[in-house]
């Protein structure tokens, strides 16, 4: 199973405003710290606004925060909000489809997958805060 890069970045934010509770983050701070484009932050971190995940604050000292408390943001629903599709192949195009087993394995392994996540809340992967902040600040 792979990710989509829209669904890698809104982890990454949520990461690294759950490793900076204690103050407003901006789109460029964060997109300087991974080292990605601000432009697609910019999209990404509206739409988990728009999903009740962040909070932006608007005005000249505004900037972006967790909208939750990170035992409140759950993995596996994030990631079911970025991901457009979990279709791992195209069964509904095969002619084989019908007598086929492998698109019920696919669906258990995804739903395995799926289940997993939904086990971890945004705090369960900040328990090392300390160190990810560290890791933000080395080129600061």
């Amino acid at each position: 199973m792979r990710l989509t890069r829209y669904t890698d970045y809104a982890m990454r934010v949520l990461l690294y405003l759950g490793a900076r509770q204690d103050r407003l983050c901006s789109i460029a701070e964060i997109a300087q710290a991974y080292d990605i484009s601000q432009n697609h932050l910019m999209k990404v971190v509206s739409d988990l606004v728009g999903a009740g995940y962040v909070e932006s604050v608007r005005g000249r000292f505004g900037g972006v925060r967790l909208a939750k408390v990170p035992s409140d943001i759950n993995v596996g629903a994030v990631i079911r909000h970025t991901e457009e599709g979990f279709d791992l192949v195209d069964c509904a195009s095969c002619i084989i489809a019908p007598a086929c087993g492998l698109t019920g394995a696919l669906n258990k392994a995804l739903a395995a997958f799926i289940a997993v996540l939904d086990g971890y809340t945004l705090e369960s992967l900040l328990s090392r805060r300390l160190d990810l902040t560290s890791l933000f600040d080395r080129d600061t």
